[in-house]
């Protein structure tokens, strides 16, 4: 599973011109699934998000999570994370998860999410969406939590 993560001074989501979810200072996080990943990646993917610590402290020094700092969370649906640009110059999906695992396990994340964390906004998967964010910093890290390999020790 990947994500890229966008520490925002403020995002949001429009679809169809009317804002579909916002917030304020926080992270923007764009969300991939995968061939071959469950709960196990979005549970470790969101763990290393909530924790990851790009926020400023009082000494200027990204020392911060986005819990410690009451954040928002925008998750969107971003299956092009996935793009596989080796070969010529059309990018090929082939590894990203079939629609309906990706939309099962965006919805997983997004509910997770929610457990775990006071503000959570979001797109809708498969939508035409824009996206519009004010990045801070700019502060941009692309994560990913490998789907496990099958048939090796």
């Amino acid at each position: 599973m990947q994500a890229l993560i966008q520490r925002v001074t403020r995002a949001e989501v429009r679809i169809g011109g009317q804002v579909h979810g916002a917030i304020g200072a926080g992270l923007l996080i764009l969300l991939c699934a995968e061939i071959g990943d469950g709960a196990e990646q979005a549970d470790a993917l969101l763990g290393k998000i909530l924790k990851l610590r790009i926020f400023s402290d009082d000494a200027g020094k990204m020392n911060l999570s986005v819990q410690d700092v009451r954040g928002g969370l925008l998750i969107v649906s971003q299956f092009t994370l996935a793009a596989d640009t080796r070969r010529g110059n059309r990018p090929s999906f082939t590894q990203a998860a079939p629609p309906a695992l990706g939309r099962e396990l965006y919805d997983y994340f997004v509910g997770a999410a929610r457990r775990l964390h006071p503000e959570v906004a979001t797109g809708a998967f498969g939508a035409d969406m824009a996206v519009e964010l004010i990045n801070d910093g700019p502060v941009t890290i692309p994560l990913h939590i490998p789907a496990p390999t099958h048939g090796q020790d």
